[in-house]
């Protein structure tokens, strides 16, 4: 098939020392916000965190939305951890299409302000298709670029980017469940370099800004749905080791 083009290599990112340094500048605010954050939640929080295995793999990335500028799991550093956040909504007054749809169209709707900006670099704004590019800006290590890899009508998912500090993809869903709606974020996520793998994995201090990240995702798309959680936010994780992922990248 045919591999999307990509732009002149003068114009791809580049994860330099002084990206790196603003990184680690920034991760006090981000975690100070984060801790004010979790200080006045309310909303119950369901976690768990378990071994996983090969059947945690996400599906091998379409070919159609494979370049030179992919960054696969494959190509992360230390394990992977799948994770996933979901929240049951009752009583919402949009259907599960016109809540993806909605979603899609404004990432920053549902997004924190103060823990993630998404900066629309490839494609229209106002809506979301295969192939559009964004880059996340955040105070952690996965300030980068992303690509739209799958979109239909109820979900869409996100590839990382060379030059993006973390490895992996994530799919937001909605779907009807017994009369409510059901909004979930599911990331398969590895560290894309060695001192992203100290942050994640190790210190488990970017780990924790992602967390704090989706969850408030999943609250903010079931307020903006017209309805409200039901049972607080799920969230499930599953690590596995990186030797796993060798063959996940699609290319």
């Amino acid at each position: 098939m045919k591999h999307m083009t990509a732009p002149d290599r003068g114009s791809r990112p580049r994860v330099t020392l002084r990206r790196r340094a603003g990184v680690l500048l920034r991760l006090p605010a981000g975690l100070l916000l984060v801790s004010w954050q979790y200080f006045w939640r309310i909303t119950a929080l369901h976690r768990s965190e378990t071994p996983g295995d090969a059947g945690d793999l996400p599906a091998p990335l379409p070919p159609e939305v494979v370049d030179e500028r992919t960054k696969p799991i494959s190509e992360g550093v230390g394990p992977m951890f799948h994770r996933r956040f979901r929240v049951r909504i009752v009583d919402a007054r949009m259907s599960a299409r016109a809540l993806i749809a909605t979603v899609a169209a404004d990432l920053n709707r549902a997004a924190p302000w103060t823990v993630a900006v998404f900066v629309k670099t490839r494609g229209r704004e106002g809506e979301l298709r295969v192939g559009d590019e964004y880059r996340v800006q955040m105070p952690g290590p996965w300030d980068g670029p992303v690509r739209v890899i799958g979109r239909d009508s109820t979900s869409f998912t996100l590839g990382t980017l060379q030059g993006h500090l973390e490895a992996g993809q994530i799919r937001f869903g909605v779907r009807d469940v017994d009369g409510a709606l059901e909004f979930e974020a599911e990331a398969w996520a590895r560290a894309g370099d060695r001192l992203a793998d100290l942050l994640y994995s190790r210190l488990r201090v970017a780990k924790e800004i992602q967390f704090n990240m989706w969850v408030h995702f999943c609250l903010n798309a079931a307020a903006f749905s017209g309805g409200r959680p039901s049972g607080g936010v799920v969230i499930e994780t599953r690590g596995i080791p990186g030797e796993l992922c060798r063959d996940t990248g699609g290319r």
